[in-house]
């Protein structure tokens, strides 16, 4: 059986055989309408882009529909991936989590949507009301905080603390040394703490 482990990029058969097919080459192939391609494609990077997609989400039926989402993003416009500026593994990864965070987004936002309707009808306040609303009122500064982010700062932090991934993972994920990564995260942080106006 073949296991994918990760060198360089290349995916490389557990028996040292000759490497499989690169993710970026698959991609140029599923560019032209190549199908086989396409299902080499998702043989490879669904269970990958799952278990990031899961990670954010936590909802498994949840996680399934942004995972076909994902992919049929993927074959719409693997056109414009650029293999000159970055690993196609990476490419569709990024896709991934972005579709993720977009649901996590929505679902924030209806839900937050609710609270606020129910709190219009609610006449009587209970301590644990207003506690899950200080905790709303939190997170919503935190969101809006981390959107005032350059775009690799906060796929960084949003990787590390929404995903559980490590700095090393990341660095996989994102296609960047591990140095830039390390920098990204704590430039961001900086940022984030001056966002929300915290001094410590």
């Amino acid at each position: 059986m073949l296991v994918d482990m990760v060198i360089d990029g290349i995916d490389v058969p557990e028996d040292g055989a000759e490497p499989i097919d690169h993710v970026g080459e698959l991609l140029q192939r599923v560019a032209t309408g190549d199908q086989a391609a396409f299902g080499r494609l998702y043989d490879m990077l669904s269970p990958r882009a799952f278990g990031l997609i899961v990670r954010v989400l936590v909802d498994r039926s949840q996680s399934e529909e942004v995972l076909q989402e994902v992919f049929l993003e993927v074959w719409q416009s693997a056109s414009r991936f650029a293999p000159n500026r970055g690993q196609g593994r990476s490419w569709v990864l990024t896709i991934a989590h972005r579709r993720a965070v977009d649901r996590v987004r929505a679902s924030q936002a209806s839900t937050n949507r609710d609270v606020r309707a129910g709190f219009r009808d609610l006449e009587v306040a209970h301590d644990g009301v207003a506690e899950q609303v200080e905790l709303r009122i939190e997170g919503e500064r935190v969101a809006t905080a981390l959107s005032a982010l350059p775009d690799v700062q906060r796929e960084a932090l949003t990787l590390a603390y929404y995903g559980g991934y490590s700095q090393s993972e990341i660095a996989v994920l994102m296609g960047a040394p591990l140095g830039t990564i390390k920098t990204r995260m704590r430039d961001g942080l900086s940022r984030l703490r001056a966002e929300m106006g915290v001094t410590a």
